[in-house]
């Protein structure tokens, strides 16, 4: 039966980890971008009013009578030229400064060093650009009066006095601190997805290597443990075969040794879990037919009617191991026999074998149950299994035979509920098999 593994909950808890983590970024660099939104305004807004007051003319009345007191000395008659030019300097010189000194901070520091990089700029009523500035090469059109009012209000300047006042407005975007904000999110959620699935596959790749060590120490301590009294019942069946001449004892002895037998290849194939198999190009025709035989002679045991086939097209070579490689098949084959229903008089299992694409394809298909799709990612899993029985291991086992000591792949081709699933095996072919085939189209002998 299905069943949620401890994997399962690990990654659920980190996705969720990287969820809240991603919205609470979100939501705080959104404060802080909108906090530097305030400050920048409040910049905009003090550079326009500078503006604004620079177009402005300030005490009139005081430079009023510094010219009346200037016309006075200049029609003043009894003084020295001298002395009435250096009077009239000075008062030149305070009419300057009045007109300037509240203003000099102001342009200095405001307008003629540009202190702020926000691009901004100033428009007329009818929407004609009249100044900007931290804009560097854009085009100066309504598009980015249109850009600006979208980003922030804008505000309003009186520039002159009396009749001669004009109504103004500055746009302004975002600097540049706001839009890489914008980005740091994204950047941040990046690097921390990159970072918590490092550590998952980190942690993954530790689990498998522990079940894997697991796997195979239980394998191979199985095939110690089958191979004594393995060898006990071989000299039982050879003691009584010896004394005993009776037609029936003597076939049902011989169904015995083939069974022992058998029970000696499981203990060769637990034994090879693990290490390194040696690989031989074979043909796989015999191999499949040999396991079928086996299964089909025992059929009837399992109550079920169920028609076997096969449909060997190709007969090239190509590199295996002779047990794994039979395991793999009958694995598959229980697991389609396993999915025929008894009460079916249809029941069918079709081994078809060809070439295609530079690979050897075996196709196993079943009228069976079939494998809904939401599971079709699970059934290799370790565990899983519909059965009532069973320790789920069968796909699990397949695959990797197949995959990791083959170099192979193995999948669901297709499936339809209460239809049936046909899994496909696909091995690579290399040049040297090829060659192996052709030489044995030569009369060149080759192994089996």
């Amino acid at each position: 039966m299905l069943f949620k593994s401890t994997s399962n909950r690990i990654k659920g808890t980190l996705v969720f980890f990287l969820v809240i983590t991603a919205i609470a970024s979100f939501i705080y660099t959104q404060y802080l971008i909108e906090k530097i939104r305030e400050k920048e305004r409040s910049s905009i807004e003090l550079w326009a009013r500078a503006m604004e007051y620079n177009s402005k003319s300030h005490y009139q009345e005081t430079r009023q009578e510094l010219d009346t007191v200037m016309q006075e000395i200049t029609t003043q008659g009894g003084i020295g030229e001298m002395v009435k030019s250096r009077w009239l300097q000075a008062l030149q010189q305070a009419k300057s400064d009045l007109s300037n000194a509240s203003l000099d901070f102001v342009a200095s520091e405001l307008i003629i060093k540009n202190r702020f990089d926000i691009p901004s700029v100033i428009v007329n009523e009818e929407r004609e650009i009249l100044h900007y500035r931290n804009t560097g090469n854009r085009p100066m059109n309504d598009g980015i009066i249109t850009e600006f009012a979208s980003l922030n209000t804008p505000i309003r300047i009186e520039l002159g006095a009396g009749d001669m006042i004009q109504q103004q407005y500055v746009y302004y975007g975002d600097s540049g601190i706001i839009r890489t904000l914008r980005y740091f999110p994204y950047i941040q959620f990046g690097f921390l997805a990159l970072f918590l699935g490092m550590g998952y596959l980190s942690l993954s790749s530790i689990k498998r290597t522990e079940q894997s060590n697991l796997w195979v120490g239980m394998a191979r301590e199985a095939a110690h443990q089958l191979g004594t009294p393995l060898s006990s019942l071989y000299g039982w069946m050879a003691l009584l075969k010896e004394q005993n001449d009776n037609q029936e004892t003597l076939y049902i002895a011989n169904e015995i040794s083939n069974d022992l037998q058998r029970m000696q290849v499981v203990a060769e194939r637990f034994n090879k879990i693990g290490s390194i198999p040696e690989l031989k190009p074979r043909k796989v025709g015999p191999i499949i037919r040999h396991v079928m035989d086996y299964l089909e002679r025992r059929i009837p045991q399992i109550g079920k009617q169920v028609k076997l086939s096969v449909n060997i097209e190709s007969e090239k070579r190509i590199p295996i191991n002779k047990e794994l490689f039979a395991w793999a098949i009958e694995n598959l084959l229980k697991n389609s026999l396993d999915a025929i229903d008894p009460k079916n008089g249809d029941g069918r299992v079709h081994i078809h074998t060809y070439e295609q694409n530079n690979h050897y394809v075996i196709d196993i298909s079943d009228t069976g149950k079939g494998i809904e799709k939401k599971f079709r990612s699970e059934i290799f899993n370790p565990g899983y299994s519909t059965k009532n029985r069973g320790w789920g291991l069968g796909l699990s086992l397949s695959r990797r035979i197949v995959e990791d000591y083959h170099k192979g792949r193995i999948f669901v081709h297709k499936s339809n509920p209460g239809k049936g699933t046909t899994f496909r095996l696909m091995f690579p072919v290399s040049a040297e098999e090829i060659s192996g085939t052709e030489n044995e189209e030569r009369g060149i002998p080759q192994e089996a």
